[in-house]
């Protein structure tokens, strides 16, 4: 028989800014690489090393996949469980949802859910079985970066509605604030940043690989954004960069906020947030010269004041007029489906919703589960709460209460799903046909199917449509298939191609002309105008203006702990891959040398981190990268790989930002001390 090969273009679907083309070589039927699309404008013939681990190697392996749905046998928590039919585990599932819908009511099951993939149909289809449920979700992006969002719809009415990326050709001014492409998107980092003509300015408490190359790099202490925008406000003012036209024409508020600029001096803003006066100076006048780009990254918000701080930073594009013509704009996420005609309330069905219990913050996850009146049940996809949640002590006692009812869908096993009564197990991208939007490239791709299912996997919205027949729902929206759905949002597209036709290119530009962010000038505000001043925020207990605040630094010999995204895993995503793990090494944390030396620490030393939440062991590594008084241990390793069954959360106690009761996990303060004997 003749040798075959064949090439499947098709796209990551990862929580990643790139949203990478992918080509997967296979051989007689068998694939024999997952690689980069040569082709691709993103990935350009190359993955990120742990996609390209993990795609070749435990996404494809069935001893590591969960390929048969499981019904638990031991102690929850154990991860002891035997095999049953997907009949069987759906047909116990549904009698007891309905169960609980007649007693306690369906407010009491809780639907949990992130960023596991975020292919169209995986992420949002599932959405409809919930709304017709009625259960309570636990609002996915608190965990995340909902203090942005509230932030920006105050001042702007949306905050995924971004600039083009293509439009940085016309910009001489990127500003990154707050984000690490090296690390979360790579190949923004190596390519969109590294090619453009335009001067970069990086703003970032640690010297990461995207700020080694930029052309500025100011780092201010954690928690003092905020001053360090009012600073450049006031140094934008004073050099005669204020838009006063467009601020007139297009804002409401200025009169408010301008008088508190007066006192934001550079000096007053060196001592306020570290950053030298003459870096401050450089970069507002950079910035307000423009056309200028602004990337307010997710992590720029997890702070207590992150709300504020994302107020402040978003009024640099209203006062220097950085908006409506090429090579200006901000960008949060882009991730507003019209931006590409797309219909989300097509993908979710809100209206199979009776009613809408109130959601709940993923920092409430914990207490929620320990009270049966408020928890009967717990419906987990797309998400390892039990690596990823604060509170990791009382979460997971909470887990084992025998009467919480819990459902957990995964590739793997992971933490969570050693908590499960019934694990099911989904379906890799690799194994069924989606479209993925992405949230930095204005795109719409192609998720191909390259191979079949491992086992009895399904597709996320495979699972909740059997489940929905298994519930008795009728609705024909619970209902409809794949194949029927992506040929809708297509249409919505107007690409005037079917998805065979779409999966031969992998992936268009939607629009195909670069976009112009907010380019009639009229914004999704009550005022229509981008609105300094918030009446909205007022009436919802803030300030109606943003203010030059910073957080207090540490007392004592207590040191802010960050927990950024490493460049070998993706959240938790591939802690488990057996190769990354062997490179990344054991959990460390990274100290100033100088704050290691006061402490009597070394590189290398074994070092506890402690706090009033939990203690955790680390191996301590010195880097010149970050301020003193900062402390830096990578998030996303999975506890249950690790001798002491806990990750870096087991020190985050779930406090909430200042708006949209959101994560502030890097306001993290803890003590590290040597765990060598005392020396007599």
């Amino acid at each position: 028989m003749a040798n075959t090969d064949e090439i499947i273009l098709t796209t990551c679907p990862r929580d990643c800014y790139d949203t990478c083309g992918i080509a997967v070589v296979k051989h007689n039927g068998k694939i024999a690489h997952v690689r980069g699309d040569p082709n691709h404008p993103v990935s350009r013939g190359k993955l990120c090393v742990k996609c390209s681990i993990g795609y070749n190697r435990e996404w494809r392996d069935p001893q590591a996949r969960l390929t048969q749905p499981l019904r638990r046998i031991g102690p929850k928590g154990a991860g002891r469980f035997e095999s049953v039919s997907w009949d069987t585990a759906l047909t116990a599932i549904a009698e007891r949802l309905k169960q609980i819908v007649a007693t306690t009511g369906s407010q009491t099951i809780l639907n949990t859910h992130y960023s596991g993939t975020i292919s169209l149909l995986a992420f949002l289809f599932p959405l409809r079985f919930f709304h017709r449920l009625g259960a309570t979700e636990v609002s996915p992006d608190t965990i995340c970066n909902m203090a942005g969002h509230v932030a920006l719809n105050y001042v702007y009415g949306t905050s995924v509605d971004g600039f083009d990326p293509r439009t940085v050709s016309d910009a001489r001014c990127v500003v990154v604030w707050g984000a690490n492409p090296s690390a979360s998107g790579p190949h923004v980092h190596e390519h969109w940043l590294r090619e453009t003509p335009a001067k970069v300015v990086v703003i970032d408490p640690i010297r990461t690989p995207t700020a080694e190359v930029a052309d500025l790099h100011l780092q201010p202490f954690p928690g003092s954004d905020a001053a360090l925008a009012f600073t450049m406000l006031h140094i934008i003012r004073r050099d005669g960069l204020i838009d006063r036209d467009f601020v007139h024409a297009h804002t409401t508020g200025w009169d408010e906020l301008e008088p508190l600029l007066t006192d934001c001096t550079p000096t007053w803003g060196e001592a306020t947030t570290g950053v030298p006066a003459r870096l401050i100076e450089e970069a507002a006048r950079l910035y307000g010269q423009g056309p200028s780009l602004l990337w307010l990254g997710q992590a720029l918000q997890r702070q207590p004041l992150g709300g504020n701080v994302m107020r402040a930073c978003s009024l640099l594009p209203a006062v220097t007029g950085n908006l409506a013509k090429p090579g200006a704009g901000f960008l949060y996420l882009n991730f507003n489906l019209a931006q590409r005609h797309l219909d989300d309330a097509y993908l979710t069905a809100p209206h199979l919703r009776a009613s809408a219990p109130p959601s709940i913050s993923q920092m409430d996850l914990a207490e929620c589960l320990e009270d049966p009146g408020r928890s009967q049940a717990l419906l987990c996809w797309n998400i390892n709460i039990a690596a990823s949640n604060p509170q990791q002590i009382r979460l997971r006692r909470a887990l084992t209460r025998e009467d919480l009812f819990t459902v957990a869908l995964d590739l793997f096993p992971t933490d969570t799903t050693d908590f499960a009564d019934f694990v099911l197990p989904a379906a890799s991208f690799l194994e069924f046909d989606d479209l993925v939007a992405g949230y930095f490239h204005l795109t719409l791709s192609a998720q191909v199917k390259a191979m079949e299912p491992l086992g009895e996997a399904l597709p996320n919205q495979e699972i909740f449509r059997r489940l929905a027949r298994a519930m008795g729902y009728s609705e024909p929206e619970l209902h409809e298939s794949d194949a029927e759905i992506i040929a809708t949002l297509l249409r919505q597209a107007h690409l005037g191609q079917d998805f065979a036709s779409l999966a031969a290119k992998g992936t268009v530009p939607v629009p195909a002309e670069p976009l112009i962010q907010f380019a009639d000038l009229t914004f999704p505000t009550p005022s229509g105008r981008i609105e300094i001043a918030s009446a909205r925020a007022a009436t919802d207990g803030h300030p109606r203006v943003p203010l030059p605040l910073a957080d207090p630094r540490p007392s004592g010999d207590r040191l802010r702990l960050l927990s950024p995204a490493s460049s070998w895993r993706l959240n938790d995503s591939f802690a488990n891959v057996e190769k990354v793990a062997t490179r990344v090494g054991p959990a460390t944390i990274a100290l100033h040398p100088a704050d290691a030396a006061e402490r009597g620490l070394a590189e290398g030393d074994e070092a506890l981190a402690v706090n009033e939440t939990g203690r955790l062991p680390l191996t301590v590594t010195l880097s010149e990268t970050l301020p003193r008084g900062v402390a830096l241990s990578y998030k996303g390793r999975w506890p249950k790989r690790e001798a002491e069954y806990a990750n870096v959360n087991v020190l985050n106690p779930g406090h909430k930002t200042d708006m949209g009761e959101s994560s502030c996990v890097h306001s993290i303060e803890v003590t590290v001390t040597s765990t060598r004997p005392a020396e007599s």
